[in-house]
């Protein structure tokens, strides 16, 4: 999401700064919009307004918006009076806090899929020549004895536990949260540039908004924004900002996930229930505080890029909407302090990423028609079924136009079954996920080339044993790493805290 917040700041408080960063992620909204079209796409959303003093601020303040974005907007805003307000958002209360409601302003903002968009970057640097490797960890850094220049990592690979040494001119550390834990790698003095802030979103049945519109309520009791998106066939609602510490597997706590569903509540018109809660969980997010800068009101929701340590190029804080010019920003230092000479200017605003070159919304009707769901049923029969609607729209937007390839394994090698009950992933995407996208575990596939741990933890849990099963295949894992795989796994589950009451919807 697109910082409201940031516009109203910018706008009503006269803060060039704000405008500043406003305008740069609309513009880098726009760009990743185009570069991975089956990943992203715009989504508008919908501000309920209960008094027309409201209904005002909120349509004056979203005109704005539409101004400041220009060429860089994706549609106008608009209001819808109570009754199409109710007829677009079922749900939507028409009564809260013994007010009625006025009407609503629309605006549109973009949404993508995080995991498979992360995972294809990856895989785009790669076929650009990049050597990517994943889990690896860095021990400590190698310097030079006469300068002490950072020259490259000592490297710990932690599928085989083997260490290596990787040499390079420049090192960039982009270990988000993790970045003050590096930096004390090469010194141990060191000024933290991380502050730290819990993000908690939980994911609700798809019946709490309709497909295809969002819902933000930009003030709370205490000041912040709510929102209730459509996400992957399910709700998402967030989101929380509060201060906390740095670990590997953060947890939400039970007061973030009652004050989101509170916060939802007064603006409904069903029963919000804690028994819905398909999945909980809890991000960092790495608010940067420049080391050089003389004040601590310096924190920032910008990106700051540092080179305190010779050799060691550091990027942190920023949004997943800039990733791409967070990374221009970072090779630039990286050029500037290796003294390297590249051979042309940065390319990657116009970029296509993988999967997305060529990708027409209209690619999983073909996938419908070409292809079929070979499964083996439980009693080892291989029988045929349709690749329906749902499974071809999630492949064509999870991958692109390499759909077809998966869908040719579910084909040909009878993995066509469905993984999750009421979810469309496929058998076959756990196999093409290891021979194409490193996928290394099972965790990987359930939260980082899928989201099916985000979206519903008892069904990722149910599809644990097959996921293990054919990554088994695919890796040759023996019974004592099958057993280890499935324990990780389930202590990784367990950091999300679902009710242990999943609502499935066929054919969502």
């Amino acid at each position: 999401m697109l910082g409201v917040r940031y516009l109203e700041k910018a706008v009503f408080g006269l803060d060039y700064g704000q405008l500043k960063l406003v305008f740069h992620a609309l513009e880098e909204r726009k760009q990743v919009i185009e570069n991975a079209p089956h990943l992203c796409h715009a989504l508008p959303c919908m501000t309920p307004c209960f008094d027309w003093f409201e209904v005002v601020y909120y349509w004056m303040g979203l005109k704005m918006y539409d101004l400041v974005a220009g060429r860089r907007l994706l549609h106008f805003s608009r209001y819808y009076s109570a009754q199409e307000s109710v007829e677009l958002f079922p749900t939507l209360a028409r009564k809260g806090k013994g007010r009625s409601l006025r009407g609503t302003v629309v605006y549109y903002d973009g949404q993508m899929n995080d995991s498979r968009l992360n995972v294809g970057l990856a895989c785009t640097a790669a076929l650009a020549g990049a050597a990517v490797l994943n889990h690896a960890e860095v021990v400590s850094f190698l310097k030079d004895e006469g300068t002490q220049r950072i020259i490259g990592a000592r490297i710990r690979d932690n599928l085989s536990g083997q260490e290596f040494d990787a040499y390079a001119k420049v090192v960039v550390n982009a270990a988000g949260p993790f970045c003050d834990s590096v930096r004390k790698m090469a010194n141990k003095d060191a000024l933290p540039m991380i502050c730290p802030s819990s993000g908690v979103h939980i994911v609700l049945p798809d019946y709490y908004s309709p497909d295809g519109m969002g819902l933000i309520v930009p003030k709370t009791k205490d000041g912040r924004v709510v929102f209730m998106l459509p996400w992957l066939g399910r709700t998402i609602a967030g989101t929380t900002d509060s201060s906390t510490s740095i670990t590997p597997l953060p947890e939400p706590n039970e007061n973030e996930i009652q004050f989101i569903l509170d916060a939802i509540c007064n603006y409904l018109n069903i029963k919000v229930r804690r028994t819905d809660v398909l999945s909980a969980w809890s991000g960092i997010r790495p608010l940067a505080v420049d080391p050089n800068a003389k004040n601590t009101e310096s924190i920032s929701r910008d990106h700051v890029v540092s080179e305190e340590y010779p050799g060691l190029v550091t990027i942190t804080g920023g949004k997943w909407t800039t990733y791409r010019s967070m990374a221009e920003d970072a090779v630039n230092a990286a050029i500037k302090s290796g003294k390297l000479s590249p051979s042309n200017e940065c390319i990657t605003s116009n970029l296509r990423l993988i999967g997305g070159d060529g990708w027409e919304p209209s690619l999983f009707t073909v996938l419908a028609q070409q292809y079929v769901r070979m499964k083996k049923s439980d009693g080892g029969k291989v029988v045929p079924g349709v690749m329906d609607t749902a499974a071809a729209k999630h492949l064509s937007h999870a991958y692109g136009t390499l759909a077809e390839r998966v869908a040719t394994i579910a084909q040909n090698e009878n993995l066509g079954k469905r993984l999750a009950h009421g979810y469309p992933y496929l058998e076959a995407e756990v196999a093409y996920c290891a021979r194409n996208e490193y996928c290394e575990s099972a965790v990987d596939f359930i939260a980082r080339r899928s989201r099916l741990a985000f979206l519903d933890t008892d069904a990722a849990s149910h599809a644990l044993p097959r996921i293990i099963e054919i990554l088994a295949t695919e890796h040759n894992w023996d019974k004592s790493r099958q057993k280890e795989e499935m324990q990780k796994a389930k202590e990784f589950l367990e950091t999300f805290k679902s009710s242990k009451n999943a609502h499935f919807h066929d054919g969502k």
